[in-house]
């Protein structure tokens, strides 16, 4: 078995591994490390939650022990999709460089630009951004990207996703020719491909397992749902969540909890609080102190529940989350498998459970499809208490219904007898006076003293 002393990293590199306590690369790690540290190009496929991150990482602190950092000219790039993925790189990066000498910036929206500015002038070692961000310092004159020698695009799948291809490929445009490049994604779409041809230089391609896959530690399910009427499907969809996570019990631990639009993240979040889980959410809109605040309650457990949308979904490495719920089943196939990659992570067990509505059957089918297998189906915990809902009426209950509505039908007639009396009055007077036959044009209803002259006239 392949040792990280294998790998040829720095004394002092092995002694940072050492201390966070890995003693084995994955396989993406020792597949893309030695290429990397020989200076060629890298081109890493694989699932989400393999430790790709390190893969780049450790070769790069590596390399970068060797040099010194010049004022707005940073040695290194490294391209993340979303701020708290970037934000992960950095920590991976001070835990693996803290016996060498390495500054570093984050280039994040949601921080001033001041602050990120002075740590660009004094020079730094890895730049870590994201793509809209690293062009806001560059057009501002802030920023030379003459001096990268290593550049890295992590999530490469989800930044096509993110539409940031098009700033990709001008960054691509700002940095020298004669860079090195680590390209490291889950999935390959062909927009992606064509990219790595363009900009890669006869990659080592490192794939580690099939295209879109999940991790066999994940025991995967699902739960048909079909709301008792369309007014209470989104009550009782989250009646159902709740009904998901008890039946867990003591096996769940923690738990993140996906939703396809930030408005149920904080819906199913506020939801889930009111009902006595301890649950908060996090998506883009909020601002970036409190998304990351909530992110670390949620790594050092005092936070049981995170209610997410797909901006979390990609690059969290929390080891230790037992659960995945997918309130929403995904609108693109990939996430389901980054969304369930939360769990089961480093080796361990883990399990995703997933809400399906009839209307969900074409993305679940491009789901099962991706992943060359059908999503095992799970009882309905709700099934015994009335079809999903909050608890239907017993058909007893329902014959009682009618009977209460008809008590006060029967006080209506009380207060209307003086009017039927006299419209029976007003006909009794005027049949009493009219015709037999009918008076034409002007209605059986018609007063007395009308119909005699009437028909006196018609006599006459």
């Amino acid at each position: 078995m392949t040792r990280f002393t294998d790998l040829k990293l720095s004394p002092k590199v092995l002694k940072a591994i050492e201390d966070t306590g890995y003693e084995s690369p994955t396989p993406i790690q020792a597949g893309a490390i030695p290429p990397a540290l020989e200076g060629r190009d890298v081109l890493g496929i694989a699932q989400t939650g393999t430790g790709k991150t390190a893969a780049f990482t450790l070769p790069m602190v590596s390399m970068l022990a060797r040099g010194r950092a010049r004022a707005r000219m940073p040695r290194s790039l490294v391209l993340c999709p979303t701020r708290e993925l970037a934000a992960q790189v950095a920590e991976n990066f001070d835990a693996y460089a803290k016996y060498v000498k390495l500054t570093k910036a984050l280039l994040i929206g949601g921080v001033s630009f001041g602050e990120q500015t002075r740590l660009i002038d004094r020079g730094v070692d890895v730049l870590i951004a994201t793509p809209g961000r690293l062009l806001d310092h560059f057009e501002r004159g802030k920023l030379l990207l003459t001096g990268v020698q290593i550049m890295v695009v992590d999530e490469a799948d989800r930044m096509l996703d993110m539409g940031f291809i098009p700033d990709i490929e001008r960054i691509f445009g700002l940095v020298p020719f004669t860079r090195q490049t680590l390209f490291f994604s889950a999935t390959m779409a062909p927009e992606i491909e064509r990219i790595t041809n363009t900009f890669l230089s006869n990659p080592e391609r490192i794939e580690v397992a099939r295209q879109a896959t999940a991790s066999d530690t994940i025991a995967q399910g699902l739960v048909e749902f079909r709301a008792t009427r369309k007014d209470r499907a989104a009550s009782e969809k989250r009646r159902l969540l709740r009904a998901l996570i008890e039946a867990e019990g003591e096996a769940l631990t923690n738990a993140i909890i996906f939703c396809n639009r930030k408005v149920d993240v904080d819906i199913v979040a506020k939801s889930l609080k009111k009902h006595g889980f301890d649950a908060a959410p996090i998506h883009g809109d909020l601002d970036q102190s409190q998304r990351m605040a909530t992110l670390q309650g949620f790594r050092d457990g005092t936070l049981k529940f995170l209610v997410a949308s797909d901006v979390a979904a990609r690059g969290l490495d929390i080891p230790n989350v037992s659960h995945v719920f997918n309130f929403d089943v995904p609108g693109h196939a990939e996430d389901y498998v980054h969304r369930i990659g939360r769990t089961g992570r480093a080796g361990r067990e883990g399990k995703a459970v997933m809400i399906v509505e009839p209307r969900d059957e074409k993305n679940l089918d491009a789901v099962e499809r991706l992943i060359g297998t059908k999503v095992p189906r799970l009882d309905n915990p709700l099934k015994n208490a009335g079809k999903g809902g909050k608890g239907e009426a017993p058909a007893g209950e329902k014959t009682e219904k009618p009977q209460k509505a008809e008590q006060p039908q029967q006080t209506q007639p009380q207060e209307k007898p003086s009017r039927s009396r006299k419209r029976g009055s007003r006909k009794r007077r005027g049949q009493s006076q009219a015709p037999q036959a009918p008076v034409i044009g002007m209605g059986d209803h018609l007063p007395g003293f009308i119909a005699k002259s009437f028909d006196e006239r018609r006599e006459g």
